[in-house]
């Protein structure tokens, strides 16, 4: 059944959680930590020095994650699985596939989405599209279609509807890493098979917290791989032996969880879970569509928090950094992106000290 639908708060509540938003404009690398965030860990730490470390405190706290995420995606609790990073989890649903499926990729994706099934050892054939016409590449020879909802390089967001059409008419499955995504862009895990998201970037956790959500039909496929004492369904009495039951549930997939870095998390997980994601949707893409009008950047087909262009010899990002605006490079283009930490004079100060750039 779907997560319950709570109370929200405005995008303003988000901001006054962060202490170091100004000028900074790559959430699309790393997030920042909030204030919660910052007081949890701090107070772990504080706890374990003392002599006093608690694991059922750490346990709930990942188990709370995991509801926030949930939420976030718009699924129940019992589809997510947790993890530490995002390519294990692509791993296993490559490990769901015949040998000689064939999983359709997207050009130029991140290489955590690409490479488990370039390397998954049992000879599937991979083939690769612009994201563009990824739809129009979807065949009924197509197992999978395997893409980031926006991409890490560009910024791109992909026509999620076209190519969940094309899939069904195929009866492919879908995989999408919304690592770039989730925290700015809605995002519904029911229409994908799986989606794969780590947390450390537009979640503003610690790395290290990484969830997928898995539909029943491909769950019922997967291999446990990676089962440990977390993925029981009694954890705390699945640590010895191998007379142990699996659990039901997605949790059959778990992983042993980074105590700490859950415990930064689930503060932040908790915000976000609580924002109108329509707000901050409209919030962050409103900056980057006017730092867009501004520099005179072509608008993006389809909104995205995240604004890129050519930089190959890295100039433009020499520039913010040298006006004390943290942004990022990747694949010789320059990158911006913006948060909920962010408002108009992030937007500003940015323009402003590209316009005093030579030609």
């Amino acid at each position: 059944m779907p997560a319950p639908t709570l109370a929200v708060a405005p995008v303003a509540a988000a901001r006054s959680e962060f202490t170091g938003g100004r000028g900074y404009l790559a959430a699309c690398t790393v997030g920042l930590p909030s204030r919660a965030t910052r007081e949890a860990i701090i107070a772990d730490l504080d706890t374990a020095a003392a002599g006093r470390p608690d694991l059922l405190a750490a346990t709930a706290a990942v188990e709370r994650s995991r509801s926030h995420f949930a939420r976030l995606v718009g699924v129940d609790a019992g589809r997510i699985a947790i993890g530490s990073q995002a390519s294990p989890a692509v791993a296993l649903v490559a490990a769901s596939l015949p040998t000689g499926a064939e999983v359709l990729l997207a050009d130029g994706d991140f290489s955590s989405v690409m490479l488990p099934f370039v390397h998954a050892g049992r000879s599937l054939r991979v083939r690769t599209a612009p994201l563009a016409s990824l739809a129009d590449e979807v065949t009924p020879s197509t197992a999978l279609v395997a893409f980031s909802v926006v991409q890490s390089a560009t910024g791109e967001v992909a026509d999620v509807d076209a190519i969940l059409s094309a899939a069904a008419r195929h009866g492919a499955r879908t995989l999408c890493d919304a690592t770039q995504a989730v925290g700015w862009l809605p995002v519904e895990a029911s229409r994908f098979d799986a989606v794969v998201c780590h947390a450390y970037k537009w979640l503003c956790a610690p790395r290290g917290v990484s969830f997928v959500s898995l539909s029943d039909r491909l769950a019922r496929d997967i291999p446990p791989l990676f089962a440990g004492w977390y993925a029981g369904e009694d954890p705390w009495s699945s640590c010895y032996g191998t007379d142990v039951g699996l659990a039901d549930d997605a949790s059959r997939f778990d992983v042993s969880p980074a105590w700490q870095a859950f415990v930064g998390a689930e503060p932040a997980l908790g915000l976000f879970a609580s924002l109108d994601r329509t707000a901050v949707h409209q919030h962050t893409t409103g900056l980057a569509a006017d730092f867009r009008a501004r520099r005179g950047l072509a608008p993006s087909p389809r909104e995205s928090a995240i604004v890129t262009w050519a930089d190959p010899e890295g100039r433009d990002l020499a520039t913010l950094a040298a006006a004390g605006i943290v942004a990022s490079g990747r694949a010789g283009r320059a990158r911006v992106a913006f948060h909920v930490f962010n408002d108009d004079e992030d937007v500003e100060l940015a323009v402003r000290a590209l316009a005093r750039r030579p030609g």
